[in-house]
């Protein structure tokens, strides 16, 4: 089946609701005026008979006498009972109680097509949804290597959509309320989860066949940064053919900035003044992104950074991000602009009684808006084999990570990893199609099938 046309006839909650449809799944439409029907039957034939497309027809139940009884056989009626009463039972073409339930309708008449095709359900926050879809990410059409994006929709009974996808991708890590962390170094601690994505996981379990990306268990990690940072401690052990060090950041966990030993403690984790100081719990509360660089061992006391926390090495390093992005087994890359070099930030603490800086890495970080110095380009080779090494270790199949390049010892430093992120930087041509690849690749192991 070719790509889907949809067009609707006058009646606002439909036309909208379809209009952001057809907006975030590519598809094309065409609303058109009841009074002129055939005509438009006609005209919407000619215009996309070469194609090979199915048009659906949707209009609500309010509207049946707009329904025509005998279209073409590339032409679908697809009614929206409104009312829920089951009166258009006797409409020819199929029949859905709410707007919500045309993706899954669009779904199942594409994967007819081809048992080749294998259906992608996707659930994340509105806005990271929409900012995926509008790339061209989650298209319900299939892709070229045969995935159908399904968006999941908690305004439908959950259990029923899952039985339709072979795939759950998610972003977990937007919908976390707390993290519950072990007093044992030897277990993890326990991600709280939405009402919401708790149900989806309980719904998950109960379809052993659904292949998950990724599983939940496997996200741990990510969102606690001392647990991070003793997972890059495995770089030491990294075989590499370059001749540059790729490592974590040195670091140290402190409970309470009141600690007598703690200028002693950062002297024995090989840490220098300045610092900067990150809540151990990296994402899904409050707090998780509020910071701290420190520039005098006295400035801990009163330290306004949720605790626990990760005292973390400040790297020199002109300025200079590397964003990485690892989808399935192909790794890209993008420059940015960073925090400025130790000094600086020291002269700008000094203006203004030699503070603490305190930041929200979301919104404040502090950049330098100078050009990037000049400095020799990140060696690509090596960060692609810590990337991975981190996807055998962490189990994940997409995720980011990012890299600085130290001043003269010309380390790598891994100072951040992340899941599932936007990879906006890497262009669509690139970014989608590796996306795509890294998706069909997981089914295919999680099948044992490796072609």
């Amino acid at each position: 089946m070719a790509e889907p046309k949809a067009f609707a006839g006058q009646q606002d909650q439909v036309v909208s609701l379809l209009e952001k449809l057809a907006r975030e799944y590519s598809l094309e439409r065409f609303v058109y005026n009841p009074s002129c029907m055939d005509d438009t039957v006609n005209a919407v034939s000619l215009a996309w008979k070469n194609n090979g497309a199915t048009i659906l027809h949707v209009v609500s139940n309010y509207n049946e006498g707009l329904v025509p009884k005998s279209l073409n056989s590339d032409w679908i009626n697809v009614v929206v009972n409104v009312d829920g009463d089951g009166t258009s039972n006797n409409l020819s073409g199929i029949v859905i109680e709410k707007l919500e339930e045309l993706p899954l309708t669009i779904c199942e008449l594409n994967r007819k097509c081809s048992e080749d095709n294998v259906v992608v359900g996707y659930i994340m926050k509105p806005s990271r949804e929409e900012d995926f879809a509008k790339r061209g990410a989650f298209p319900l059409n299939p892709t070229e290597n045969g995935l159908i994006f399904l968006p999941l929709t908690f305004d439908l009974p959950m259990l029923y959509q899952l039985k339709k996808v072979d795939i759950v991708i998610h972003k977990a890590t937007d919908e976390i309320s707390s993290i519950e962390r072990s007093n044992s170094r030897d277990r993890s601690g326990n991600i709280i989860y939405t009402t919401r994505m708790l149900e989806l996981q309980r719904y998950i379990g109960e379809l052993p066949d659904c292949c998950v990306i990724d599983p939940f268990d496997n996200i741990f990690p990510v969102v606690d940064r001392l647990k991070i940072q003793e997972i890059l401690l495995g770089l030491t052990n990294l075989k590499t053919e370059s001749q540059h060090k790729i490592r974590g950041a040195y670091f140290l966990k402190v409970d309470n900035f009141e600690d007598v030993r703690l200028e002693q403690r950062l002297h024995e984790a090989k840490l220098s003044l300045p610092s900067i100081v990150k809540p151990q719990v990296a994402c899904g509360v409050a707090e998780a992104h509020s910071m701290a660089i420190v520039f005098k061992a006295a400035d801990f006391t009163g330290l306004s950074v949720p605790l626990p926390a990760v005292v973390q090495e400040y790297v020199d390093h002109s300025s200079t991000l590397f964003k990485m992005y690892v989808l399935g087994e192909k790794v890209f890359y993008a420059v940015k602009n960073s925090t400025p070099n130790a000094d600086i930030l020291k002269n700008s603490s000094e203006k203004n009684g030699s503070k603490p800086l305190l930041f929200d890495s979301l919104k404040s970080l502090p950049i330098d808006g100078s050009k990037m110095k000049e400095q020799p380009g990140l060696d690509i080779g090596l960060v692609t084999d810590a990337a991975t090494y981190l996807r055998r270790v962490l189990d994940l199949t997409i995720f980011g990570f990012d890299v600085v390049i130290q001043e003269g010892t010309r380390d790598h430093v891994i100072v951040d990893v992340n899941y599932l992120p936007s990879f906006k930087e890497v262009p669509n041509e690139i970014a989608i199609p590796a996306f795509w690849d890294a998706i069909r690749m997981k089914y295919r192991l999680r099948k044992g099938v490796r072609a």
